[in-house]
């Protein structure tokens, strides 16, 4: 399934559902509460990309996560912090994210060789 969906609730919602789950499971597989996935799909709670990445190892998805081009040129006032930021911090902010992305792909990994239910092939 690719999801094209830009928010982390409706995304959650949208695999729940195409798996047959119900938040109750849901948040028995994952080790979390039935509330909580309700409020992260309602976006009534901001999910960490941590949370959506367990919650969707444990409808057996892995988060992808994308870049998609702008369209025109971004003014520069609209940059935001990293405007302020030095070429030496940006690269220490672009090292925490690669960093992040490592443990995400660590804890797939280490989830598979410890058999986790969300992670076993439904073929027989």
């Amino acid at each position: 399934m690719q999801c094209q969906v830009s928010d982390i609730g409706a995304a959650l919602r949208e695999a729940r559902q195409q798996q047959g789950v119900s938040q109750r499971r849901l948040a028995l597989r994952a080790g979390t509460s039935q509330d909580a996935v309700s409020r992260i799909e309602r976006g009534a709670e901001a999910s960490t990309l941590e949370r959506f990445a367990q919650l969707m190892l444990a409808l057996g998805r892995r988060p992808v996560i994308g870049l998609e081009p702008i369209g025109g040129a971004v003014p520069v006032d609209e940059l935001g912090v990293a405007n302020d930021l030095t070429p030496g911090e940006r690269l220490r902010e672009a090292t925490g994210w690669n960093r992040v992305a490592a443990q995400m792909a660590g804890a797939g990994e280490q989830a598979r060789r410890e058999g986790h239910p969300a992670t076993r092939s439904s073929e027989p």
